[in-house]
């Protein structure tokens, strides 16, 4: 391999550089993080192979290998103000700290070379004021060599009520394209491992409720998704007996048992 002075120098030579042969790749093992390249005035910055932009990606994706979703959204219960875990996901931070380093160790880019914007004023559950931005980019995906993969396309959708509604559907973008083109697993259950046969809704009573919510052995995953079967019939304001022979919502009783079964009630 030619470093890019040597290339230089045949160009102005007339010299034809030989067809690159396609070097032996060695992943880096499991759990291996990749080397820190230093860009300034560093002679022996490791050029990347002169490869076909197919096989670079196949590259990059061979070392992004898997993304957990690790962050965390967090919310204050309205009653308690204590904070609790809504979801994990993963987000655009974690998509660049897996692909820039993969991208950079193999000499790809990935430009946006258009955008679609579309905007429209609407109100949060709260009614507030909101702004929501959808974009539809299409990306450039270039090899080492120059070549292109076929144009790809991605969309963002966003809602927010200052000024960062654009970069949010923007990071959005780039993040359905990274995860979506790398074909990135997420370490999620297998959706064909549970089986659900349909049926008739059952209404469930409070009291019900209630009963689930107070037993020990309901788990705290099971109350978060109690939390958002009563939103959905609306009957998170209703009292109940709790285990004390108070009235209390079952709202405030499922945050309570939830935040005392994952440790949150000690603090």
């Amino acid at each position: 391999m030619t470093s890019l002075t040597e290339r230089a120098e045949m160009a102005a030579s007339g010299e034809q550089a030989a067809t690159p042969i396609v070097p032996q790749y060695t992943a880096p093992a499991a759990g291996e993080p990749l080397p820190v390249f230093d860009f300034e005035d560093n002679p022996d910055y490791p050029m990347p192979d002169l490869v076909p932009v197919h096989v670079a990606w196949l590259r990059v994706r061979h070392d992004v290998r898997s993304v957990a979703k690790k962050d965390q959204h967090k919310e204050k219960h309205r009653d308690t103000g204590r904070e609790y875990v809504k979801y994990n996901f993963r987000g655009i931070e974690a998509a660049l700290n897996a692909f820039g380093p993969a991208t950079l160790r193999h000499g790809v880019n990935v430009l946006a070379v258009d955008m679609t914007t579309s905007y429209r004023d609407t109100t949060s559950s709260r009614n507030s004021k909101m702004r929501e931005a959808t974009i539809v980019t299409t990306w450039q995906i270039m090899g080492p060599m120059g070549d292109s993969l076929p144009l790809l396309k991605s969309a963002g959708e966003s809602l927010d009520s200052g000024d960062k509604g654009t970069a949010k559907a923007q990071s959005l973008a780039l993040r359905a394209l990274l995860f979506n083109t790398g074909m990135i697993p997420t370490g999620d259950p297998e959706p064909e491992a549970m089986h659900v046969e349909r049926g008739e809704e059952k209404v469930r009573s409070a009291t019900d409720y209630r009963d689930e919510i107070v037993n020990p052995k309901t788990s705290p995953g099971r109350l978060e998704q109690i939390s958002y079967e009563l939103k959905a019939a609306r009957m998170l304001h209703i009292k109940v007996q709790n285990e004390n022979g108070d009235e209390e919502t079952l709202d405030a009783l499922g945050m309570r048992h939830y935040l005392e079964r994952t440790g949150g009630g000690a603090q």
